[in-house]
């Protein structure tokens, strides 16, 4: 019924993350064994959270995109392993954040931290993670990577309260929209890449390359999980299918639709947007308007772009194995279903 897929995937088959990581296997145990000393606690609960969230591990992409750019660029350093941890932390810590904000009740598949301990540890947890990200930042004694992660962690919540304000004031735009996940998702991304240049080599020139693959790999991932949002069934993405638009967060594809929609159409649209509590039948009206829009359609044209430009991003370093591993990343987020 939709398209999924672009120039970037057509002749690739069976992209998988074991692939992708094939040539930093090694990297990636080093990062664990870094990630699990970072985490660790006298606090009983801390540990069985922690023991939780690690025991469904998700797809660590933000710490792959570290190492992967820091072997794009020459060679890990210790420092490129601390920075991995710390993005992974994070990730982490936004993320249990998120579900409470959310009231969600599924993340990776099973039930959320917040179902499983409640909103008041949840927040803690996430505090925790947060500041002992923030912590070991003082190991890597790196003026130049501090900076980056302090204004990252800034983003992460300025878009968040963005997204918040403008589900209130129904004020979201196009131009909004990009503004708003550039910070609470593609910033994040953009740091992981941006870190694996910054700790094996100060080149600029490496700097800004890791950089815009990962800005624009960023917005093509939250737009991807805008698609899941209305697309994507809870057994499929693992989360709570149409998360966002059950709580009248406005995505690329209904920004779109409202702004191309027949009159009558959008009236019909904006009622059932404005149900406090919509039900199946409601998801799938809202699924054919938006389909009718071309809302879907260019939410992807847009996913493709933005993809596109990650790729060429990174073109002009010579042809290896890890610049290769970077490219399917790209598709391997084209193509996910979860």
């Amino acid at each position: 019924m939709y398209l999924i897929g672009n120039f970037i995937t057509m002749g690739k088959k069976n992209i998988t993350l074991d692939g992708i990581c094939a040539p930093i296997t090694e990297d990636i145990k080093i990062f664990r064994k870094e990630f699990d000393i970072s985490v660790k606690s006298d606090i009983k609960l801390i540990n069985l959270i922690t023991k939780y969230i690690v025991t469904n591990r998700g797809k660590h992409i933000r710490p792959i995109l570290t190492i992967l750019c820091s072997r794009l660029c020459g060679e890990p350093s210790a420092n490129s392993y601390r920075a991995a941890a710390m993005m992974e932390l994070l990730h982490i810590a936004t993320l249990i954040h998120d579900d409470v904000v959310d009231d969600a009740t599924l993340r990776r598949g099973r039930s959320s931290v917040n179902k499983v301990w409640k909103n008041k540890a949840s927040v803690l947890m996430g505090d925790f993670l947060l500041s002992k990200a923030l912590s070991n930042m003082i190991s890597l004694k790196d003026f130049d990577v501090l900076d980056r992660i302090s204004k990252t962690a800034e983003k992460l919540s300025t878009g968040e309260i963005l997204q918040i304000e403008k589900s209130f004031t129904k004020s979201m735009t196009e131009d909004i929209y990009y503004n708003m996940i550039n910070q609470k998702t593609a910033s994040l991304i953009a740091t992981s890449c941006e870190l694996g240049a910054l700790t094996t080599t100060k080149s600029e020139n490496d700097i800004s390359a890791t950089f815009n693959f990962g800005d624009n790999l960023g917005m093509a991932f939250q737009i991807k999980d805008d698609l899941f949002d209305l697309l994507g069934s809870e057994n499929d993405t693992g989360k709570n299918s149409g998360g966002d638009v059950k709580k009248n967060m406005l995505t690329l594809p209904l920004i779109y639709s409202y702004d191309n929609l027949e009159r009558s159409q959008n009236r019909r649209l904006k009622k059932i947007m404005k149900n406090k509590k919509k039900t199946n039948r409601d998801m799938k009206e809202i699924q054919d308007l938006v389909d009718s829009a071309g809302g879907f359609r260019y939410a992807q044209r847009k996913l493709d772009e933005y993809s596109e430009k990650a790729v060429d991003a990174i073109s002009d370093y010579p042809d290896s194995p890890i610049k290769e591993s970077l490219s399917d990343l790209v598709a391997f987020n084209i193509s996910r279903v979860r």
